[in-house]
């Protein structure tokens, strides 16, 4: 879009749709970035309870293109974004001081950001543009739409609302497969004995990632988190959330020891990993009105994809 003054709502305020209003903004359109969710962030998630501190969704992430490393450069200088560990590749892995989620806020500072905001509707308008009704009442009109909010959940929206998807547009996304996860949270009486510097992946365990947020820097007091197997949490999508927080800590038992947990909560992520991804960083949709789809589920997917697809759209 490379027409001035022109309004555009991006749903979703993730890292892609953050990183498409940047942009965006940068080249004089006038964007309004709504999310549904409390905060911003998507998966670039962190929680505090009980004086511990926690990334509960992406846990780091990697630098391999030119684009993401020049615009993460100047969180680098100021410290909000620093290196963590290398990964066996090569590339170096990054975290963020006070957690994932304080990029997001960083990003959404100066940015029309409207959290608590769910849009149940679409509706094409004759003259140009859409309007989107949302689940507290209120209207928004929009000349162009970005969506970065997960697959399944746009297409339930295109199927709640009077704008029906060309038939290519509807095959190319119902390619795309999610893989749910749990994510368990637990402040501690004891540092936990994790190798440095602070993350483990587990193998034959229903716990795939232990991270030690204390050691990651993010948390003063001792803190972990626990993702679960893919297998596990598919399995177990739908369990009672105690019982399964109960079933993930007795696998970690080694080096988290039960006498040392103190609080414990627990997150459901229904779309945590996109398993088959659309192979370009967004798609153009063929709509009425100028519409894009994007996020972590294009491209070469994880954060660094999510920022490919917003600088792209």
């Amino acid at each position: 879009m490379t027409t001035q003054q022109q309004s555009c709502v991006i749903l979703g305020a993730g890292l892609a749709g953050l990183t498409a209003a940047h942009f965006l903004t940068q080249r004089g359109v006038a964007v309004t970035v709504l999310d549904k969710g409390r905060g911003v962030g998507g998966r670039l998630a962190s929680r505090s309870f009980d004086g511990g501190r926690f990334d509960h969704g992406a846990q780091y992430f990697s630098v391999r293109t030119p684009e993401f490393r020049k615009f993460l450069k100047p969180f680098e200088n100021t410290g909000l974004v620093r290196e963590w560990n290398a990964r066996p590749d090569g590339h170096p892995r990054y975290v963020v001081r006070g957690g994932m989620s304080a990029l997001a806020k960083a990003l959404a500072q100066n940015l029309d950001v409207r959290t608590g905001e769910k849009v149940v509707r679409l509706r094409s308008e004759p003259s140009g543009g859409c309007t989107l009704l949302t689940e507290a009442g209120n209207q928004i009109f929009a000349e162009n739409l970005i969506l970065t909010l997960p697959v399944p959940q746009a297409l339930a929206l295109f199927g709640a609302s009077d704008i029906a998807l060309a038939e290519a547009d509807h095959s190319a996304l119902t390619t795309i497969e999610y893989e749910p996860c749990w994510a368990v949270m637990a402040t501690l009486t004891a540092q936990p004995p994790i190798p440095a510097p602070g993350g483990l992946r587990l193998e034959n365990s229903p716990v795939a990632w232990l991270a030690d947020n204390r050691q990651k820097g993010i948390s003063e007091k001792p803190a972990v988190t626990l993702h679960a197997s893919v297998a596990f949490s598919r399995e177990h999508l739908e369990a009672d959330p105690v019982a399964v927080q109960q079933t993930l800590l007795d696998a970690v038992r080694t080096y988290v020891p039960t006498d040392t947990v103190a609080t414990v909560q627990i997150h459901r992520w229904r779309y945590s990993l996109a398993a088959k991804r659309y192979p370009a960083p967004f798609r153009k949709l063929s709509l009425p009105f100028p519409a894009w789809i994007g996020g972590d589920a294009f491209g070469i997917g994880n954060v660094e994809g999510a920022f490919l697809s917003g600088e792209g759209m």
